[in-house]
């Protein structure tokens, strides 16, 4: 008995150092040009920038929202976040009601962490929530989500203070080690989202810089920081060997639509800083910010380091990879199956991540979110409704379909050439395929996400 008993916990164990940890660190309102390594012109992110320098930098993917919630939403389940009904960010009930939304994303939908939780990972999140929002008091807690260990933001009960996330990161991988369990951590850092939450010590790093640049650079250098801190306690843990690590963001950078006063504002999640007048955010010459559909909202930093498995110091330029594909990818590397009859609107990425590019993409990809705004006026980004990209075609839609764009990537990245009328085939094509989506989706929001607030 006793020698089965220790064949058993030793096949366990090895089993366990054969499962890599995985920490992914998402950003809110990072912009793909935001950071020293894509050449911004006086932000800093040394460690970041490591990261890039000891991984592979992917250039093309993409979040499936704009906005956060949908974004988010999409990495917990692998779904379009329109199967949930949410096309836009959780606020308080009167808003998400008029919108159509439910008040949080269900406990009961397919969930990444609490797969790799159920196949013995151990499982955190700390940093923003926003699958729920701080002013819907009976919304779930993230403990209900498949999480051994939690502290958040933007959801109901007590709020982390923003900046332990790193400390409480660090503090939960040790304990997994002392405990002899792979780990899956999500830390999803606040910056750069308003309010800018800037310490004086970053910003005498910026004494050059104007005021609203100095709080943004100050703001971005605090988070790389962080990642800093995170990044030297797994070499001190002797962890970085067997940790996948990426840095990514959960839509484009916020901006102004206009000239904006420098102010302070508050947020009843995260408190008193500085308001979008310090938004500086930069897109790397992508169209478009946060809350378009347009690369510049969709198109985000996506860098992965997994020592001797992905590729050091590379660039990668075709695969089209996002944020569906995490969920099927991270449980293929932590070989936790997936749950029966569930379909993933992602792929599993692998092999890409591995260094095998690939030309062609195995199914299209679909966005859907509340837009307002005209798509004749100069510089309007946010009249976009509906999007599909099938292989380097990109056709993009306002509500009711009465304005369409076409775009070919793989020739003009930077959406600068509407080619709907020269190429009306593919137009006609992509569009089958986006009404034939809709058809997919359900009239409306699960009423078993709906607040008790809304009955007032």
């Amino acid at each position: 008995m006793k020698s089965l008993l220790a064949l058993f916990l030793t096949t366990a164990l090895t089993f366990a150092a054969d499962r890599p940890n995985i920490l992914f660190i998402f950003a809110d309102d990072w912009g793909w040009g935001d950071l020293s390594c894509h050449g911004h012109p006086y932000v800093k992110t040394p460690n970041i920038d490591r990261l890039a320098d000891e991984g592979t930098d992917f250039h093309r993917f993409t979040v499936a929202s704009g906005v956060c919630s949908p974004s988010r939403t999409a990495v917990m389940t692998g779904h379009f976040p329109a199967r949930y009904a949410v096309d836009g960010h959780f606020a308080w009930v009167p808003s998400n009601e008029r919108r159509g939304m439910p008040d949080w994303l269900s406990p009961k939908a397919p969930l990444l962490s609490r797969i790799l939780q159920e196949s013995g990972y151990a499982t955190a999140h700390f940093g923003k929530w926003h699958l729920a929002n701080d002013m819907i008091p009976d919304s779930p807690l993230p403990s209900e989500y498949g999480y051994d260990e939690y502290g958040a933001f933007n959801c109901a009960g007590e709020q982390m203070p923003v900046h332990d996330d790193a400390m409480r990161t660090i503090a939960f991988m040790e304990k997994s080690q002392k405990e002899e369990k792979p780990f899956f951590i999500n830390l999803w850092i606040h910056e750069p989202h308003t309010p800018f939450h800037v310490l004086p010590k970053y910003r005498w790093r910026f004494p050059d810089l104007d005021e609203a640049d100095n709080i943004y650079a100050a703001t971005l250098s605090h988070a790389d920081d962080r990642i800093g801190q995170v990044l030297d306690a797994l070499d001190r843990l002797q962890l970085s060997e067997n940790t996948l690590v990426i840095f990514s963001s959960d839509n484009g950078p916020a901006r102004a639509k206009s000239a904006t006063a420098l102010k302070l504002s508050y947020d009843t999640a995260t408190g008193a800083g500085y308001s979008i007048g310090a938004a500086k955010g930069i897109t790397g010459g992508r169209k478009g910010y946060k809350g378009a559909l347009f690369e510049g909202g969709i198109g985000v930093p996506f860098i992965a380091r997994w020592p001797g498995k992905i590729a050091a110091g590379k660039s990668e330029t075709t695969t089209l990879l996002s944020a569906v594909d995490l969920l099927p990818t991270f449980c293929e590397i932590a070989n936790a199956p997936l749950p029966e009859n569930y379909v993933p609107d992602g792929v599993n990425q692998v092999s890409a991540l591995k260094g095998e590019a690939k030309t062609e993409r195995e199914s299209p990809l679909f966005w859907r979110m509340n837009s307002a705004g005209n798509p004749k006026a100069a510089e309007s980004y946010h009249w976009v409704s509906f999007a599909v990209v099938d292989q380097h075609w990109k056709l993009l839609s306002n509500h009711d379909g009465s304005h369409i764009e076409l775009y070919d990537l793989a020739e003009d990245p930077l959406e600068k050439t509407n080619l709907a009328e020269q190429k009306s085939e593919v137009v006609s094509s992509l569009s089958k395929k986006l009404t034939q989506w809709k058809s997919t989706l359900p009239k409306g929001p699960d009423p078993s996400c709906f607040s008790s607030e809304r009955s007032k």
